[in-house]
C-alpha cells in the first residue's frame, strides 16, 4: 500500500543553512505584534472590558444607521454595532455602566425602549468591571502556566535546551498571533485565548515531532556535523508535518466559513497558528539547538563553534 506524501521521502532541502533569514524573519514578526499591541492594542471584547452584549434578530435586514441613531442618544456611552453571521443578526455592545447592577438594568431598559417590539432578543449578557478583570489575568496565567508546562515537559523528555527551544519557538507564536489579532482587528476574548492555547499544544507537538528525530539521530550519527544532522532530522520529518498541517487547516477553513461568526475568530487564530506553528517547528526550534551547546547520545560535548569550524574547513 502507498502511503500519501505531499513532500517525497527523498527530500533534502537546507533549512539550517538558511536559519539566518529565518531568524530576522521571526525577530521583525515579533518585532511588528509587539509594537502593534503597544500602539494600537487589541479589540476587546466585553468578557475584558465589561458591559453589556445583547444579540438581536430584527424584521428583515437590519438597517444599522439607522439603529446606531436610535441608540447613540441614550447617553449611554459609544455604544458598538455590527452584523452577526446573517443580515437580521446584529450585536450589540453597550460599555460598562456606572451605578452598579441597577444602572446595568437601566441601560437594558432604555435600549429594549429604543428598539421598539419588533426586536428577537437572543442573548443578553452582563459583565461588571471585577469580573472582567478577573477573566482577563485568569487568560494570562493560563498562557503562561501552559508555556511553563511545557518548558518543564520538553526539559524532562529531552534536555533543557530542547526545553529553551521550543519554549523560544512557542513564546514567538503566541506573540505573532496576538499581533495579527491587533493588525486585523478581530475581537479578542475567551474564546481567543482557547485558541492560543489551543495553538500552544498544536506547536509544541509538532516541535516534539521534530525534536525526537533530532534525539534518535543524534544518537545514530555521532560523527555527523550538527547543520548535517538537523537537516536531516527535519527532512525526515517534513511529509508528517505538512500533511498533518494541511488536513487540520481543511477543518479550520471549513469552520471560518461555515462556523459563523460566534467562533470566527477562534478559527482564524487556529488558521494562522496552525501555519506559524508549523513554520516555528521547523525554521526556529531546530536552528536555535545550533547555540545551545547540545549533547550527544554518547555524552560528548559539540558546541556551536566547533561545529561552525568544521563546515568553515
Amino acid at each position: 500500500m502507498r502511503h500519501l506524501r505531499l513532500i517525497p521521502s527523498d527530500t533534502k532541502i537546507r533549512f539550517i543553512d538558511r536559519r539566518g533569514i529565518f531568524f530576522v524573519f521571526s525577530a521583525l514578526l515579533v518585532a511588528a505584534s509587539v509594537a502593534l499591541f503597544a500602539f494600537k492594542g487589541l479589540n476587546y471584547g466585553i468578557d475584558f472590558k465589561g458591559g453589556i452584549l445583547l444579540d438581536v434578530r430584527t424584521q428583515g435586514p437590519a438597517d444599522l444607521a439607522q439603529l446606531r441613531r436610535s441608540l447613540a442618544g441614550l447617553g449611554l456611552g459609544e455604544v458598538a454595532l455590527q452584523e452577526f453571521g446573517a443580515p437580521d443578526d446584529v450585536l450589540i455592545r453597550l460599555p460598562q455602566q456606572e451605578g452598579g447592577d441597577e444602572a446595568q438594568q437601566a441601560a437594558l431598559v432604555k435600549v429594549k425602549e429604543a428598539l421598539g417590539a419588533n426586536v428577537e432578543y437572543r442573548r443578553t449578557e452582563f459583565v461588571g468591571p471585577q469580573v472582567s478583570e478577573e477573566l482577563f489575568w485568569d487568560g494570562i496565567y493560563a498562557v503562561s502556566a501552559a508555556i511553563f508546562a511545557i518548558l518543564v515537559y520538553i526539559w524532562f523528555r529531552f534536555e533543557w535546551q530542547f526545553g529553551l527551544a521550543a519554549v523560544v519557538a512557542l513564546v514567538h507564536d503566541v506573540l505573532s498571533t496576538i499581533g495579527i489579532f491587533s493588525l486585523v482587528g478581530l475581537e479578542f476574548n475567551l474564546t481567543t485565548v482557547a485558541a492560543v492555547l489551543t495553538i500552544a499544544g498544536y506547536s509544541i507537538n509538532d516541535t516534539v515531532v521534530v525534536f525526537d528525530r533530532v534525539r534518535e539521530n543524534l544518537r545514530k550519527y555521532k560523527t555527523m556535523p550538527l547543520a548535517e544532522l538537523f537537516n536531516l532530522s527535519i527532512n525526515q520529518t517534513l511529509s508528517r508535518t505538512t500533511l498533518t498541517s494541511f488536513t487540520t487547516l481543511l477543518a479550520l477553513f471549513a469552520l471560518y466559513v461555515l462556523g459563523g461568526e460566534v467562533i470566527r475568530g477562534f478559527s482564524f487564530g487556529m488558521i494562522w497558528g496552525v501555519v506559524i506553528g508549523t513554520y516555528s517547528s521547523i525554521c526556529v526550534a531546530v536552528p536555535l539547538l545550533l547555540y545551545l551547546n547540545l549533547r550527544r547520545g554518547s555524552g560528548a560535548a559539540e558546541t556551536v563553534a566547533k561545529t561552525v569550524g568544521e563546515e568553515a574547513r
